[in-house]
């Protein structure tokens, strides 16, 4: 081994220690990802996405407005003034935002990088010839990972149940709600696409049964209020 390595030239003693440093990285990385280990808690994420962000147009922002003015009986509902906007990758605009420079990509470049450079140094090709494969592949791996992380975090994204996407919609009672705000109960739902169970209350004066078709008028945190179909 040590004959090995005398043998090698200074270029490739470098990139041998940059390919077996992000190789060893890039393993590690993932065998935390798989085995649910990098959401441990605080302290360095060593499989965390961020980075430098180039968000090219996806926007989120808005602000709630609940007006409740209970001691007069008088419950103005809930307003949502949003400026939403999702991307969801499937448009080539969106390539802008994709986060190109998180840990995940520099150490898949590195990897692909140095390996692609290793092997063309080795079949006598030119370091600058080999070098440039070396970028070019290494690109190309770089964009397919950091592609591959916004896939994976819009879906993460779509699973995820936002509770005013309810305001409006039609919902059966499944755990009869008592009235008058008395406690809850439970209304089943399809909202995004998934059938819910959504904790919820009524101001109803009567306790509203199983099976009866309601409307969700409001929110109170992560539980709807709801009204009578008429």
């Amino acid at each position: 081994m040590t004959e090995w390595w005398e043998g090698l030239s200074s270029l490739l003693k470098v990139l041998y220690c940059v390919a077996i440093s992000s190789t060893v990285f890039l393993l590690l990385q993932t065998l935390l990802s798989i085995f649910g280990m990098h959401d441990g808690g605080a302290g360095t994420d060593i499989s965390d996405t961020s980075g430098i962000d180039f968000d090219g147009g996806g926007m989120h922002g808005g602000f709630d407005v609940h007006t409740d003015i209970s001691g007069h009986g008088l419950d103005i509902g809930h307003h949502d003034i949003s400026g939403d906007h999702y991307i969801d990758g499937g448009n080539p605009h969106d390539f802008g935002s994709m986060r190109m420079f998180t840990l995940q990509t520099i150490v898949a470049f590195l990897t692909v990088f140095s390996w692609s450079t290793i092997v063309c140094v080795h079949s006598k090709m030119p370091s600058a010839l080999a070098f440039a494969i070396g970028i070019a592949l290494g690109l190309i791996v770089m964009i397919a990972v950091a592609k591959l992380v916004q896939l994976s975090t819009r879906l993460a994204e779509n699973g995820t149940l936002d509770v005013r996407n309810c305001l409006g919609m039609n919902a059966s009672v499944y755990i009869p709600i008592p009235g008058k705000g008395q406690g809850e109960g439970k209304v089943t739902l399809t909202v995004q696409g998934q059938f819910r169970e959504l904790s919820a209350v009524t101001n109803e004066k009567e306790t509203l049964t199983t099976g009866t078709q309601v409307r969700i008028t409001d929110l109170r945190g992560e539980t709807v209020v709801v009204e009578k179909e008429n």
